[in-house]
């Protein structure tokens, strides 16, 4: 297809580049009409009378003639047999003329245009040019008998005007060649540039969809986590009849599938999570544990020190990380407590979630949503560490330079409306965060 496309593309270009040809040779034309008449006056002029000038006219016919059948539409199609066929009669019928007038001559000047004109290679071009001089120079020398004095006068003056065609039919030539290189490699240009297009569109796409698979993952698949254990919990309380407990298992599967809403029409809005809509990440935090404490039971304690302003890419980074910590104590630790810090120093920001329950088999390779929260960090200039705790248990510490921006590969993505930031964080960011297990 590419190879079909680049052809196609050169075809266009040099039509394109001969889109006026038509007007041109038309004007061609013209110009052999008027060499020919201004010859035919010139011979009258000159003095040639009787048979001389009879057999002038009728060789200029003849050129005329074989212009008419053979070299206007040889100009017109590039037909080189035809081209072939009329520059023979051109050279012979220029000779002729002016073997009966030396003024005839001025037929050169169409003669050897037209020789580089019709004719595709140089070589046959020299040959054409090289074929009219001899004719024009054995005709001129025939007029004087072929006198030795005449032809050392006429041959030196033939080369010079030899060796001008010659050069100025080679100029033209390289010329023309040169402006159909230039459309190829036009043509090639524009080739890459569809298939860049198509190949930045292809990966544009996966990419959109890794967002959104893992953004998916991250928030709504782990709120409806929460929604299947609180209802499996509702369930087995109302086994025993207690109505409180299902009551408040309901509550939180209530608030849990609100949530989830909220995140399903900030996920589709491409806007800032919704726990950073209204509040700060030290907030956000605050709430996460408070929902999760409420969810699972266990204790959990949320340490915020005096963080400065972040931008809403580094929020996002570190709300993520937090959620995914949290996904992974839910579901791996069997912790009875957490404990998350947030840190700012040497223009860093530290996120540490800590749990005390079975540890960290460091051998184990991350799973889908650890190697996404690591992509995550490091687009925004970040790191991930995961090991035991010091007193059992797992710690995760995320850090994010205070500054932490959109990496380059994704900064030529985010728009520059008033919503950049927000639109960055999770918009771009938020495709290469995943969660474990």
């Amino acid at each position: 297809m590419t190879a079909d496309r680049t052809t196609a593309d050169r075809d266009q270009d040099l039509e394109r580049l001969y889109a006026g040809w038509e007007h041109q040779v038309r004007w061609w034309d013209a110009g052999f009409g008027v060499i020919i008449a201004l010859t035919a006056v010139a011979l009258v002029l000159d003095g040639t009378r009787g048979t001389q000038l009879a057999v002038a006219y009728s060789a200029m016919g003849v050129i005329v003639l074989a212009y008419l059948l053979w070299g206007a539409q040889a100009a017109r199609t590039r037909d080189q047999r035809l081209a072939v066929l009329y520059l023979t009669v051109l050279v012979i019928g220029t000779g002729v003329t002016v073997s009966q007038g030396g003024v005839a001559s001025l037929l050169l000047f169409i003669a050897f245009a037209q020789v580089w004109m019709l004719l595709e290679s140089m070589r046959q071009g020299v040959i054409g040019c090289v074929a009219l001089t001899v004719a024009v120079s054995v005709g001129i020398s025939s007029q004087y008998a072929f006198d030795v004095a005449v032809m050392g006068e006429v041959v030196p003056q033939m080369l010079v005007t030899l060796v001008f065609a010659i050069g100025l039919g080679l100029w033209f030539h390289v010329a023309m060649r040169r402006a159909e290189e230039q459309v190829r490699l036009l043509g090639q240009l524009h080739a890459t540039q569809k298939q860049l297009a198509l190949t930045s569109h292809e990966a544009g796409v996966l990419a959109e969809r890794e967002r959104l698979a893992r953004e998916i993952h991250d928030t709504l698949a782990q709120g409806f986590t929460s929604v299947v254990m609180q209802a499996q919990a509702a369930t087995a309380a109302l086994d025993l009849g207690d109505d409180v407990a299902v009551r408040e298992r309901l509550h939180v599967v209530e608030d849990t599938a609100r949530d989830n809403l909220a995140e399903a029409r900030a996920l589709v809005a491409a806007f800032a999570p919704v726990a950073l809509q209204d509040g700060s990440l030290s907030q956000a935090l605050g709430r996460l544990g408070s929902r999760f404490a409420e969810e699972t039971g266990l204790a959990v304690a949320v340490e915020t020190d005096q963080v400065g302003a972040l931008s809403p890419t580094v929020e996002v980074v570190l709300l993520r990380a937090a959620q995914e910590a949290f996904a992974n104590v839910r579901r791996h630790a069997r912790a009875r407590s957490v404990v998350v810090r947030l840190g700012q120093a040497e223009g860093e920001v530290t996120l540490t979630v800590s749990d005390d329950g079975r540890g960290f088999d460091v051998e184990a390779v991350d799973g889908f949503g650890l190697a996404g929260m690591r992509e995550r960090l490091r687009s925004a200039g970040g790191t991930l560490a995961v090991g035991p705790g010091d007193e059992g248990g797992t710690t995760l510490c995320a850090r994010v330079p205070v500054d932490g921006q959109v990496g380059p590969a994704l900064a030529g993505r985010v728009g520059t409306g008033p919503d950049t930031a927000a639109r960055a964080a999770t918009g771009e960011h938020e495709r290469t965060q995943g969660v474990a297990g």
